[in-house]
């Protein structure tokens, strides 16, 4: 048998190369790493304390995201996204997410849902507390799990790519204007409505919140939400409990 050290040696270099991915994810949402801009793996990785190889298997990963493109000799170029883009992302998300939502209020146990309520608290905490970061990734974690009581993976799986590609700038900015609290507590807002059993409000609640996030983060100053939406009014905390 081999020496089996070098298993050891591939998987350390795995994490690094999953924990460069992570900061590089972080920096593109947070807009350190701007659209349009090329960035070197050298550079890169000059400015995480790392060697460039990980930074260029990172890219390599975020690549296949559709995050960058190569540019030949110099590095990657971070992608724009278009309005168009986000437009259509979000219509896919809601096209999925909204009776996804009817089907799981009606098809879930009460236990089920009441478990996400300390992801959708998290969401909140962190938003009040300014990272920005632990904000998506709780983000991410309540809405695919919540997803994932309907029962199929590759639903959660498209979703989950749909939020990759339809990554959110200006977050930063969000936070700054005091606006990004509010959108975390709509999450408190649609979990309540489902444990009531309320199939058709925690449709709206969704709608309206994927069309608000569009919204904010395109710092669009129209207003997406509809008279008499669910999320528009506070949700009774005690209903169904």
């Amino acid at each position: 048998m081999g020496d089996l050290k070098q298993y050891g040696l591939v998987r350390a270099q795995e994490l690094l190369r999953d924990q460069v991915g992570h900061a590089l994810r972080a920096a593109l949402i947070a807009g350190e790493l701007r659209p349009g801009q090329v960035y070197s793996a050298p550079g890169l990785a000059n400015d995480l304390g790392v060697s460039a190889t990980p930074v260029r298997e990172a890219m390599l990963d975020l690549e296949r995201e559709g995050l960058v493109e190569p540019v030949r000799n110099k590095g990657f170029r971070v992608t724009e996204v278009s309005e168009r883009d986000l437009d259509q992302f979000t219509e896919l998300r809601t096209l999925i997410e909204v009776p996804t939502v009817g089907r799981v209020t009606r098809t879930a146990g009460r236990e089920q849902l009441e478990a996400l309520r300390p992801v959708a608290a998290e969401i909140v905490s962190r938003a009040r507390g300014h990272d920005l970061i632990g904000y998506l990734e709780a983000d991410r974690r309540f809405h695919l799990a919540l997803l994932a009581l309907a029962g199929n993976d590759r639903l959660v799986e498209t979703v989950g790519e749909l939020r990759k590609r339809s990554r959110l700038y200006g977050l930063t900015g969000l936070d700054e204007a005091g606006k990004l609290v509010s959108s975390a507590e709509e999450h408190l807002e649609l979990l309540d409505l489902m444990i009531a059993g309320d199939a058709p409000g925690a449709e709206a609640c969704m709608r309206r919140h994927l069309g608000h996030v569009r919204s904010l983060w395109a710092d669009e100053p129209a207003e997406v939400r509809g008279p008499g939406d669910a999320c528009d009014q506070p949700a009774d905390r005690t209903a169904g409990r």
